[in-house]
């Protein structure tokens, strides 16, 4: 089964609605990667200095916004790749 939409193609409301898709796309990349930066903030300090670990301790919640954060970099690598378009 096929579901039509009400308004038409062209109509002012439907470019309304695709420019806010836009835009919220736009912000779940820098929001989850502050919610990770947050949750990484509140780690325990004694995981933080944890003797045998050379990297930072990244887990639990920084670990799935960090991810989640990476995951939704692609649009801000189309709107990259657009503008180096529009230069050439």
């Amino acid at each position: 089964m096929t579901a039509f939409s009400a308004a038409s193609e062209g109509s002012p409301r439907v470019w309304r609605a695709r420019g806010a898709a836009a835009w919220l796309a736009l912000a779940a990349s820098p929001t989850f990667g502050l919610m990770a930066w947050l949750a990484a903030h509140d780690a325990p300090p004694r995981a933080l200095c944890s003797p045998g670990s050379s990297i930072p301790p990244i887990g639990g919640m920084s670990a799935m916004y960090l991810l989640m954060s990476l995951f939704h970099l692609s649009p801000w690598l189309r709107l990259a790749s657009a503008r180096a378009k529009a230069r050439t």
